[in-house]
């Protein structure tokens, strides 16, 4: 019998979406690297518009955690408010529209679930972000899952590391936004290539992965 053929986790424009989670003004002092990793999900977000790649926009109770940080660039963008512990219920719709759709590019926060403390948010019941709640829906639902690492975090390191270890175990692709973008436009003479290019000459921000990667990690093996 012969040996099922690997998934190779190629990511073309025309069957990919990205998805933009919950990054917004409350978590903007409690999310590790925060800046960073707007700073790397705003870069995906102006690649995904120069190569019309679809994108799809989640606020988590935006009347107790705010807005989307501006600093996204997500303007033109209608943001689906959810409460449920992953993006999917709230894009089901969309991604039922979209019979071509093979690949979801993930970014955003938290990596883990996280309970937030009600007493930090007047008004805000016990809430919980559960991108990798998403990352297991889309899984589920056969797509495959390519989690920007250098534009996802959490408040603490371990759960950080934690949760991409587990979505790597469920069957997900850790990627970097270098890497994906690249793979997007897949070759130097497209025509958008001179505008990415300089969305890439500057190496992505620090966001503290190397701490997490270096040495004999036994959690990404």
């Amino acid at each position: 019998m012969a040996a099922a053929r690997p998934i190779l986790g190629r990511v073309l424009p025309g069957s990919s979406i990205l998805f933009l989670c919950d990054m917004q003004e409350k978590f903007r002092h409690n999310i590790a690297y925060f800046p960073q990793i707007v700073s790397v999900a705003a870069r995906m977000l102006r690649v995904a518009r120069l190569l019309e790649v679809p994108v799809l926009l989640t606020e988590q109770y935006p009347q107790g955690l705010g807005p989307t940080v501006p600093e996204l660039g997500a303007e033109g963008l209608q943001p689906l408010t959810k409460t449920c512990f992953s993006m999917v219920p709230a894009l089901q719709q969309e991604l039922d529209s979209r019979p071509q759709l093979r690949s979801v590019l993930l970014c955003g926060i938290e990596a883990q679930a996280c309970i937030l403390d009600p007493c930090s948010y007047p008004g805000l019941a016990l809430t919980s972000l559960y991108p990798q709640n998403t990352t297991l829906d889309l899984l589920d639902r056969g797509l495959q899952v390519h989690v920007v690492v250098d534009a996802c975090s959490s408040r603490s390191q371990v759960d950080r590391l934690v949760a991409l270890a587990r979505m790597r175990q469920s069957g997900a692709f850790l990627s970097t936004s270098e890497g994906l973008i690249l793979q997007l436009v897949g070759d130097a003479a497209h025509p958008q290539f001179k505008e990415i290019q300089k969305l890439i000459k500057e190496p992505a921000p620090d966001s503290g992965l190397l701490g997490l990667f270096q040495g004999q990690n036994p959690l990404l093996h």
